[in-house]
């Protein structure tokens, strides 16, 4: 526990995340998964000791230097922010190497083989998600420079508008700090989501929202009886419940629903993170924080 006078700053490196059961961030479902999988074990022997956790860096800038300064991302780690993770299982067919990916962080549906070679049963491109606003397509290979990683390549398309990221998977060894660097990193992220998809991993309902100062608001989508529905709404209506409006609280219960949560925990959630956010001081000390990893990964 924080003692009363201590600051968020002086709290959080001391602070030890718990992993807690349905409140899982990719570190938890990770280790879920892994869980899970272990009834394979009298069918394919030896698979409960091949399952890892990798961990996995986003946003790569120089492709090159990143995977040839060292083996591994040792070399470098104070400039990482190893900021995902997902379950990893080496395999060979008829003696070739490859790779099993399965990341339900990013809410993939399927388990992703990677080949060497990149010859069948190699996955290649796929389309992760088709929204009518935004189309995702990833693709993972092994690095010609470096086998110890998979090059993982998204590629957004928002009308005429292409983005392209490129992340590194390190599949050498197990991330045996998951808990301790991404789970504890991903606290201060300045992004946050709670959203609910259907068993192809497409999204069907939930919030998401920016960490901010000013102009707070989440995005809150679902289906309803006229099609999809997408709104943007200020949390500081949820300060007060009782001065909710109508219209507002029935679209907030057809969102919970559809998230599978208990009736009224979306709105006493809503509650929650209003409060959390009307406080300037505290949201001042957590942007701090997680600015200040991202320069200490940058190298600044």
């Amino acid at each position: 526990m924080a003692s009363a006078d201590e600051t968020l700053k002086e709290f959080f490196p001391k602070y030890k995340p718990p992993i807690r059961a349905h409140k899982h961030t990719c570190v938890g479902l990770g280790m879920e998964v892994i869980k899970r999988l272990k009834v394979l074990e009298n069918d394919f022997p030896g698979i409960t000791r091949s399952m890892m956790l990798v961990s996995c860096d986003e946003n790569i800038q120089d492709l090159l230097d990143y995977t040839t300064s060292s083996p591994g991302p040792q070399g470098f780690l104070i400039e990482t922010e190893k900021d995902h993770v997902m379950v990893a299982i080496h395999v060979k067919v008829d003696g070739r190497a490859g790779v099993f990916l399965s990341d339900l962080g990013y809410h993939i549906a399927r388990v992703v083989t990677v080949m060497a070679d990149r010859c069948y049963p190699h996955t290649g491109w796929f389309t992760q998600s088709d929204e009518p606003h935004c189309r995702k397509e990833y693709n993972y290979q092994i690095n010609i420079q470096n086998s110890n990683y998979v090059e993982w390549h998204e590629r957004e398309t928002r009308g005429a508008v292409v983005k392209e990221r490129l992340s590194l998977v390190y599949v050498a060894r197990a991330y045996l700090t998951a808990v301790a660097v991404t789970e504890k990193r991903n606290l201060v992220w300045d992004l946050r989501s709670l959203l609910a998809r259907d068993p192809k991993g497409h999204l069907a309902a939930g919030i998401y929202f920016p960490l901010k100062l000013k102009d707070q608001q989440f995005t809150m989508f679902f289906d309803s009886h006229s099609g999809k529905q997408r709104k943007k709404l200020k949390f500081d209506t949820f300060l007060e419940l009782q001065k909710i409006p109508d219209e507002v609280v029935a679209e907030v219960e057809q969102c919970n629903e559809q998230l599978r949560l208990r009736d009224g925990e979306l709105l006493s959630i809503l509650k929650r993170l209003a409060t959390i956010m009307a406080d300037q001081e505290y949201m001042t000390e957590l942007l701090e924080v997680n600015n200040q990893i991202v320069q200490l990964s940058a190298g600044s």
